[in-house]
């Protein structure tokens, strides 16, 4: 059975694209804990993200790397956090997070609710960095 993000990455399901290649595709959270909060998953479906073999690991870093790049040029924060928790979908990724401090990662906070032109700008910025 196809996970959500599976859906998304065959078009079934809509997402606000940052980035993709042939084997990743990075898109906005629709429910963020930071303006600009990002995923970044393989296009192959597999749960575990330590279930990819080493090559296809180091390429979503390096993915997860470029798209940090210019989330660090598009969004003021002190850093981008990294983030792999992979219990709310069935499939490998990583959060990246503007953050000013380590509570920003808190995901027992409430998220945002941004609207749609909210996050197409969003993405938009983010995208004119890469």
């Amino acid at each position: 059975m196809s996970t959500l993000f599976t859906k998304i990455i065959e078009g079934q399901i809509p997402c606000h694209k940052v980035a993709e290649d042939s084997n990743h595709l990075a898109f906005l959270d629709i429910m963020p804990l930071k303006k600009g909060h990002v995923l970044v998953i393989p296009k192959r479906e597999v749960d575990n993200i330590f279930d990819l073999s080493p090559s296809e690991l180091a390429a979503l870093n390096v993915f997860a790397q470029v798209i940090a790049k210019a989330m660090e040029k598009a969004i003021a924060c002190k850093k981008i956090g990294i983030v792999v928790i992979g219990l709310e979908v069935p499939h490998a990724h990583i959060h990246l997070i503007p953050i000013e401090n380590v509570s920003d990662i808190d995901f027992s906070k409430k998220k945002m609710n941004p609207s749609s032109e909210e996050l197409i700008a969003t993405a938009l910025l983010i995208s004119s960095h890469l």
